[in-house]
């Protein structure tokens, strides 16, 4: 590892530490507390007092009518440049800061790697609009071509998968591979389950959101070792409960959770011929038989192969990094013109 990345590990681990306090020993010992620890404060809409990973810019946004601004992460190759761009899609519960182990990974690989923060989520403009995957999706072209980036390999995680999805069928000719890890979505919605107006979702988000219920949901992403880094993830979204801004970021927590009923996906693989890889735990809590319904989205997409990881959870960039970066690595080098592989 180089040493300026090395003191930048370092660091991450000692601000970790100092910030967790006495949320460390109950982690070391496999157990997250019970309770929020005493040391954790307001986190604003902003996350402006959040350090990311790498030097974040923005680029202005216009939806219906409301101006912002869409945070995002550059990052330049490490390693020998190979002239290849990488753009990672977050998820619901995470932002471009969440890719950090995944950014370095393939920075050292040798690609280019730009990492959005969606509008409502990170450091992007909170705005209090219908949340729908095309206006991300035409959020992160408009990104590339303010970047001067023609074309593009796209990495969607969770959430982020669906954008993935929507992303490769709107813009074939940007998109060279597509991933799709651990993503949510791979059912209409609709076909269980009735509407909820947003003023009735809102609410609930804003009265039943708290600590252990923000912690429980993140400990359903892992199936190994309970790491302490992991408690930073439920720390920001905890701390934003603290803030006179939560009552518009549950609301707009309402509007991208109702993504799911009114804007499915299912119905755009079968449409999508640029070369695909479903990857990720093939043990994954959130979805049921997630490893079937994985497998569902790969035979529906034109030319798709599948790789799982037995045991391993929603978040393989973090419970199996090696192996899941080496794979994503590898695919992402391959050529984009040959079929993928079928022999799964």
């Amino acid at each position: 590892m180089p040493l300026s990345r090395l003191h930048h590990t370092v660091r991450q681990w000692a601000l970790a530490g100092a910030l967790l306090g006495s949320a460390s020993l109950a982690m070391a010992q496999n157990e997250p507390p019970s309770e929020p620890p005493a040391d954790w404060g307001p986190v604003s809409a902003s996350m402006v007092e959040i350090e990311y990973p790498y030097p974040v810019d923005y680029m202005p946004v216009t939806h219906f009518g409301q101006d912002g601004l869409k945070a995002y992460m550059d990052v330049a190759p490490t390693g020998p440049a190979n002239g290849q761009t990488v753009m990672l899609f977050h998820g619901m519960n995470f932002a471009g800061i969440g890719f950090a182990p995944t950014i370095e990974a393939l920075s050292a690989a040798g690609f280019r790697v730009v990492v959005p923060d969606r509008i409502g989520y990170g450091r992007s403009s909170k705005m209090d609009i219908p949340y729908n995957l095309h206006i991300f999706a035409s959020d992160a072209k408009k990104l590339l071509d303010h970047l001067g980036i023609d074309q593009t390999a796209i990495v969607g995680h969770s959430m982020g998968g669906m954008l993935a999805a929507r992303f490769a069928m709107t813009y074939p000719d940007t998109t060279t591979h597509v991933v799709f890890v651990n993503q949510i979505g791979m059912s209409d919605q609709r076909q269980n389950r009735p509407w909820r107006d947003i003023e009735e979702a809102a609410h609930s988000v804003r009265e039943n959101t708290s600590y252990q219920s923000i912690l429980a949901n993140h400990m359903r992403y892992y199936n190994t070792e309970i790491k302490p880094e992991y408690l930073e993830f439920v720390r920001y979204q905890y701390g934003q409960t603290l803030t006179s801004e939560w009552p518009l970021l549950a609301r707009i927590r309402a509007w991208q959770q109702a993504i799911l009923y009114f804007d499915p996906v299912v119905y755009d693989w079968q449409h999508i011929d640029t070369k695909a890889l479903v990857l990720g735990g093939a043990d994954d809590r959130l979805t049921n038989d997630f490893a079937g319904q994985a497998r569902m989205v790969a035979e529906t997409l034109q030319n798709a192969e599948l790789n799982l990881y037995p045991g391993i959870g929603h978040n393989p960039h973090f419970e199996n990094p090696e192996q899941y970066h080496a794979d994503l690595i590898e695919f992402l080098r391959s050529d984009p013109d040959e079929p993928a592989s079928s022999d799964w």
